[in-house]
C-alpha cells in the first residue's frame, strides 16, 4: 500500500481517487492505468492457469491439474448441475465458469502485493458481468418459451386481473431492472470497501511507524494487526463474491427455463 500524507505531514486517509490512478503509459493510443494493468494481469493468469491445467490431462492428475479440476468441478457440480440439472447445467456451464473465474481472479488481486487493488473495483467490470448475466437470463427464457417468457414474467398466473396493475410494474422493476443493478452494486461495493479498509489500515501503520514515531508506534502495531485481519477477510470476500455472483446468475437462468416459462 502507498502511504498517504497530508501537505503538513499529517495522516491522510484513503479517498475515491484510489480508483482513478494516473496514466502509467500509452500504447497504440490506448491509455493504460494501474487498474487496467491489474485487469490484464488477471486475465493472463486465468488463461495460463486454465490452459496449462487442462492441456495435457492425465488419468492420475498431478497437484496442479488436481487444483484446476477441483475449481472446474466446483462450478460444474456445485453450481451448474446443482441448480440447473445436468442438461441445462452443461448447456450454460461455459458462461458460468467464465463468470466465476473472472470474478475470482479480478477480486483476489486486491490482496496481492504490488497489485493491491481489485480489478473488479471499478464499475466497468461488475457492469459488464451483470450485463452478461442479464442477457443470458433473457436468452434462456426466450429460448425456452419465445412467446410466453415476458408474459409469464410480468403477468404471473393465478392473479386477479385488477391486481396486475400493481403486480406487473413490481415484476418489471424487480426482474428486469433491479436484478442487474444489484448484481453490479453488490460486487462493486464489496471490492471498493475492502480496498479502502486495507489502504486505511496499512497507510495508518506506515504513518505511525515512520512519520509519527515514538509512542505512536504502538498504535501502528494495532493497525497492522487490523490490516492482517482485514486481508484474511478480503480473501474470503473475494471467493464468496465470485460464488454468489455465479450462483445468482444460475438461479436467474433456472427461473427463466422453469416449466411455467
Amino acid at each position: 500500500m502507498i502511504p498517504r500524507l497530508a501537505d503538513n505531514g499529517g495522516f491522510h486517509g484513503p479517498s475515491i481517487d484510489e480508483f482513478f490512478p494516473g496514466e502509467l503509459f500509452n500504447i497504440f493510443g490506448l491509455t493504460v492505468h494501474r487498474i487496467t494493468l491489474v485487469q490484464a494481469i488477471s486475465t493472463l493468469a486465468i488463461v495460463l492457469i486454465l490452459v496449462l491445467g487442462t492441456r495435457r490431462m492425465k488419468i492420475v492428475p498431478g497437484r496442479f491439474q488436481s487444483v484446476v479440476e477441483m475449481g472446474l468441478d466446483f462450478v460444474r457440480g456445485g453450481i451448474a448441475h446443482d441448480l440447473l440439472g445436468r442438461k441445462d447445467g452443461d448447456r450454460f456451464l461455459p458462461i458460468l465458469t467464465t463468470i466465476f473465474f473472472m470474478t475470482l481472479f479480478f477480486n483476489i488481486t486486491g490482496i496481492i502485493p504490488f497489485l493491491n487493488i481489485a480489478g473488479s473495483s471499478v464499475a466497468a467490470v461488475p457492469l459488464t458481468l451483470a450485463v452478461v448475466s442479464y442477457v443470458t437470463f433473457i436468452y434462456a427464457g426466450l429460448k425456452k418459451s419465445p412467446k410466453n417468457f415476458f408474459k409469464n414474467a410480468l403477468f404471473p398466473s393465478g392473479v386477479p386481473w385488477p391486481v396486475y396493475f400493481i403486480v406487473t410494474p413490481i415484476e418489471l422493476i424487480s426482474t428486469f431492472i433491479i436484478r442487474p443493478v444489484t448484481l453490479m452494486l453488490r460486487l462493486l461495493m464489496n471490492m471498493v470497501v475492502g480496498h479502502m479498509l486495507l489502504v486505511l489500515c496499512f497507510s495508518a501503520t506506515w504513518f505511525f511507524f515512520f512519520t509519527a514515531g515514538g509512542g505512536w508506534a504502538a498504535l501502528g502495531i494495532g493497525t497492522l494487526a487490523f490490516g492482517g485481519a482485514f486481508t484474511a477477510l478480503e480473501i474470503l470476500v473475494a471467493v464468496l463474491q465470485a460464488y454468489v455472483f455465479t450462483v445468482l446468475t444460475a438461479v436467474y437462468i433456472q427461473l427463466a427455463v422453469a416449466e411455467e416459462h
